[in-house]
């Protein structure tokens, strides 16, 4: 159940990402919502198996910065989760370079705290 909500949450983060920043947008042949959909499935699955591995090697380099380390390493999950969503089912999010991820990531990670906090309540 966490799993579903948690995949929920993360697609309206991105759909809202998506209107929000300029060079994210929808992609493929199907509707927008099915493309948020996707993307947030593969961004869960990233984000629970790839992450964890990085967050440990990129540790000393979180640590040197402050943990602004962290907002990187969450614009390379947004793409990689793109990435995978587009070449594997056809339909995702275009982002259109380091920066739209990099503002994506910010504020994908500030609507999925928000929406945790309200489903928490």
């Amino acid at each position: 159940m966490r799993f579903m909500l948690n995949w929920l949450f993360t697609s309206i983060a991105i759909a809202i990402a998506t209107f929000l920043v300029p060079g994210i947008q929808p992609f493929g042949f199907a509707e927008a919502w099915v493309c948020f959909a996707f993307v947030g499935l593969f961004l869960n699955i990233v984000d629970s198996f790839v992450k964890p591995f990085l967050t440990v090697i990129s540790l000393p380099l979180t640590i040197i910065t402050l943990g602004i380390f962290q907002l990187v390493l969450n614009s390379f999950m947004l793409e990689l989760a793109s990435y995978l969503s587009v070449n594997l089912l056809g339909v995702g999010i275009s982002i259109a370079g380091f920066g739209s991820a990099f503002m994506g990531s910010i504020l994908v990670s500030i609507m999925r705290s928000i929406l945790d906090s309200i489903a928490e309540d």
